[in-house]
């Protein structure tokens, strides 16, 4: 197994007057030879929006994309006549297929949204626009993993079109737990808050670590943290 830190230091930035976004991999203006993603994860961006304020209507197309909120709220309504608010604890799966337009926008006249939104390449090209929307099991997450997000999909998982699971995990400082990658699954873990070690190494929120080849990977968290983890086909 050989493992690759993303340092958060390192990835690139858009600050305008209402967004703040951080970003993983290459993304808009920001390009780097090193972050052109991960096997069919594509984008991570780290956001934050102001009050009152967020992504105008625009289109996507041939594109999984998940939004993730940590703290705040997010509005969002699409073409296909979707209309939701997505608050912590709750996740957000929108398939742009053969073409779709949305809009964003953080609906609080006093609190800014800190979110994640994520980026999978389909593994089928014009497919159905879909949303979906789920809350997830936090309680359950205090002890490990827990599935949010696989191809099948059901009432408390996001489907995703692509060999790819997404686990997420809130772990009290000083909680172990593993996971164990199968041969020919491939790994994305993502520090959404928090700081873990991740054999000897620190990782702090808006770190990555690209995981490649088989076998068990041993965290500790050093303190409370709420972690994403994709096993990628």
């Amino acid at each position: 197994m050989t493992m690759k830190i993303h340092k958060r230091d390192l990835r690139g930035r858009i600050k305008t007057g209402w967004l703040d976004s951080y970003h993983t991999f290459s993304f808009s203006n920001f390009r780097d030879s090193e972050r052109m993603g991960f096997r069919s994860l594509r984008v991570i961006n780290e956001d934050f929006v102001i009050p009152g304020a967020g992504f105008d209507t625009h289109p996507h197309k041939d594109m999984e994309i998940i939004t993730y909120i940590l703290k705040g709220e997010l509005a969002h309504k699409d073409s296909m006549g979707t209309g939701s608010i997505i608050r912590p604890g709750e996740i957000q799966k929108m398939s742009a297929g053969t073409g779709i337009t949305h809009s964003e926008f953080n609906p609080s006249n006093d609190n800014p949204v800190h979110l994640l939104q994520i980026w999978i390449k389909p593994d089928k090209r014009g497919i159905a626009p879909g949303y979906e929307q789920i809350k997830i099991d936090e309680k359950n997450a205090e002890d490990g993993w827990v599935l949010v997000g696989d191809r099948e999909g059901n009432d408390s998982v996001v489907s995703i079109h692509q060999d790819a699971r997404l686990y997420m995990a809130n772990l009290e400082s000083g909680k172990e737990i593993s996971y164990n990658f199968a041969t020919g699954r491939y790994g994305f873990l993502q520090i959404a808050r928090g700081e873990i070690e991740l054999h000897g190494e620190k990782i702090r929120q808006g770190d990555g670590v690209e995981i490649s080849g088989e076998g068990k990977i041993e965290i500790k968290a050093t303190a409370d943290s709420e972690i994403l983890l994709f096993d990628l086909g």
